[in-house]
């Protein structure tokens, strides 16, 4: 069938609505981050390196949770065109009490952690200031929680503006808690590395309070709260939020793992290609922002045409966020080969590192677009629900493929973190086949209108 831009012009469109305030979302954060290390490193390389480690440690076990979240979003969305507003107050209620449950069962793996902080290979002076930053940490998944219930509701109906409000609002109220915390001023005491964790603590409370609140005052979603029942809270339907997602979750997991094994690889290999490596991926990662929202807006569209029984609808919403994510993706590509010598120079002068990640940014550019066609396909697949299969295909791609790839290419053809990264690429490649090839196999099976 040939392409005509007329035909997905409303798409696109309704794409970059719902995708809009997520992004935005994730730049407030991502400028947080960039603002607590600020902060931090203006008090010296042990109290960064703290708030680094901590970070880390806690991102192991949050990423679990908000996996979990995403998993009400599809189902939301469906019934959301429906008119099923009770089975939406259903899944709203269950969805609160698996949440704010995982929440405080994930605090208490990480408190259970604090011990093994010691076995990790760091500086002892790095873990006694990385533990009181990561105990806040810790204690904010419980709030955090809560906020990602409304907050993933909300995108299945569609809404993301108000999640996207609360965050920017907090963010601001974050970074000026650090100055407060950190530094001492105000009459507080001086903090240090906790000081960002108890900003960050008390923001993400603040995140929780002000979208109950919002719900509370606003009388199409106050509605979703008043259908409360307690014979509504019941297995059958955790068990089908869980059904969605876990294995979202468990994806995540798997992808972020394997991301997370390979930085330990190149740390084998040396500092400058620790530096070099770290240097590629936060400007990747900054790059992935807007795929990010395109493809969370991809979940609720085709969530919404799958209520709608609309199979061409469904159609029509995936190839729109494919041609997007191949737009960006080449874009991109282009802008790390032109910018490969250029950009490593914003975080180092060392020659060497300049180099070595500047090679990266090459072969990143060649992967760019097998990472965005998976990507893409993740966030279709989501919307019709077929969540399991993804778990398998990170199991394949990432954890079978990605890592002994890149770990042969690296150590044993010599290549080194080059090694490493065509491992990324080949694991990602198998990926992006293997979950379009899911994504039409479903169409076909599709039996809609």
């Amino acid at each position: 069938m040939s392409y005509r831009f007329g035909d997905y012009r409303e798409y696109y469109r309704r794409n970059l609505v719902i995708a809009g305030p997520i992004i935005l979302s994730h730049v407030g954060q991502m400028t947080v981050q960039l603002a607590d290390n600020i902060m931090v490193g203006r008090l010296g390389a042990l109290p960064l390196a703290a708030v680094s480690f901590g970070g880390a440690v806690f991102f192991i076990l949050f990423i679990m949770g908000l996996g979990l979240s995403m998993g009400i979003t599809p189902l939301v969305g469906e019934k959301h065109v429906q008119g099923h507003h009770r089975h939406n107050a259903i899944y709203l209620q269950n969805a609160l009490v698996i949440y704010i449950v995982m929440g405080l069962l994930i605090c208490a793996l990480q408190y259970a952690m604090i011990p093994l902080l010691y076995r990790m290979g760091q500086p002892e002076e790095v873990v006694r200031l990385a533990v009181p930053f990561y105990k806040y940490m810790a204690l904010s998944m419980a709030p955090l929680m809560v906020f990602a219930a409304f907050k993933q509701f909300l995108e299945g109906l569609g809404n993301t503006k108000v999640a996207m409000y609360v965050v920017v609002i907090c963010n601001v109220v974050n970074v000026g808690l650090n100055y407060l915390f950190i530094y001492g001023h105000g009459g507080f005491p001086a903090m240090g590395a906790a000081g960002a964790g108890l900003a960050s603590f008390i923001s993400r409370c603040l995140m929780a309070v002000m979208i109950v609140v919002y719900f509370l005052h606003r009388d199409s979603l106050r509605r979703y709260l008043d259908l409360y029942r307690p014979a509504h809270i019941a297995l059958r339907h955790m068990r089908t939020l869980l059904g969605v997602g876990v294995p979202i979750s468990m994806q995540m997991v798997l992808e972020g793992g394997v991301f997370a094994l390979s930085t330990v690889m190149v740390g084998w290999i040396g500092a400058e290609a620790l530096a070099a490596h770290q240097i590629a991926m936060t400007i990747i990662n900054i790059a992935f922002t807007m795929l990010i929202g395109v493809v969370s807006a991809t979940t609720v569209m085709v969530s919404h045409e799958v209520g709608r029984g609309n199979r061409e609808g469904i159609r029509r919403s995936a190839n729109a966020s494919y041609h997007m994510a191949i737009v960006y993706s080449l874009v991109m590509g282009m802008l790390f080969v032109a910018l490969r010598n250029i950009i490593p120079l914003a975080f180092t002068a060392d020659r060497e590192v300049v180099a070595v990640a500047s090679q990266l940014f090459v072969i990143a550019a060649g992967f760019e677009f097998c990472d965005a066609m998976q990507f893409a396909s993740l966030g279709i697949l989501r919307g019709l629900k077929d969540v399991r299969y993804t778990v398998a295909v990170a199991v394949v791609a990432y954890v079978l493929l990605n890592l002994p790839v890149g770990y042969a290419l690296a150590f044993k053809v010599d290549l080194g973190v080059n090694g490493v990264w065509l491992g990324f690429a080949f694991g990602l490649s198998c990926a992006a086949f293997l979950l379009n090839r899911r994504y039409r196999r479903q169409m076909r099976k599709l039996n809609l209108k």
